[in-house]
């Protein structure tokens, strides 16, 4: 058996908080902020949930003009013409350009809409006091912060469209309101990962402590 000083326990019911300034340990209740940076020192973020849902719901609303407005205007010689991100993407392949409308797909469409599906998951078993899986829960939330830094990564894939058009003298690109939106959930998902605390999911082992 694991000798009981080894067994893992919670920060929390061991009196310590991790600073989310400088990733120092400290102990609570002795000082209002962190001893080496001076952070306020607090167990979980407050009302961590509660802000999680409300950017989440912001951003599913955001979600359907992004992807419904077009993104850009293209006029030329021979056409004139809103394209959504979507039709972007068709236009793109049309235009033998795959590897950037294979891009663009996926940073516009796939990503935005894994990462609300993946934290609504994780706030709905937070909130239920789940204790199931807790170690890929961790992982899961790992992976949407991960992503959340190549969140924009699509906004310079288009700026590097409309830069390479514009040399090439084929055609004039705008940018269209569904750009706005977009951009809208791209930082509304990126402020609901950080305002999900993940050391949560692991309090309901203090409620249920054998399973």
């Amino acid at each position: 058996m694991t000798p009981a000083s080894l067994e893992p326990t919670l920060g929390r019911r061991a009196g310590l908080a991790l600073c989310r300034g400088c990733s120092a340990i400290n102990r609570l209740g002795t000082n209002p902020g962190c001893a080496r940076c001076g952070e306020t020192i607090e167990a979980r973020i407050p009302r961590s949930r509660e802000k999680t849902c409300a950017y989440l719901v912001a951003a599913v609303i955001l979600y359907v003009p992004a992807n419904m407005l077009p993104v850009m205007h293209t006029s030329s010689l021979l056409l004139e013409q809103d394209d959504t991100i979507l039709s972007g993407v068709l236009f793109l392949l049309q235009s033998g350009s795959w590897p950037l409308a294979l891009l663009v797909f996926v940073a516009s469409i796939v990503v935005p809409l894994l990462k609300i599906l993946a934290l609504s998951v994780l706030v709905w078993l937070d909130a239920r006091g789940s204790t199931a899986h807790l170690l890929a829960r961790t992982q899961l939330y790992r992976a949407v912060e991960f992503i959340g830094r190549w969140s924009l990564l699509d906004i310079y894939a288009v700026t590097l469209l409309v830069a390479v058009v514009r040399m090439g003298r084929v055609a004039a690109i705008a940018p269209g309101p569904g750009a706005l939106a977009f951009a809208a959930v791209v930082v509304l998902t990126m402020l609901a990962a950080a305002s999900l605390d993940p050391r949560s999911a692991w309090d309901s082992l203090d409620k249920h402590p054998h399973e």
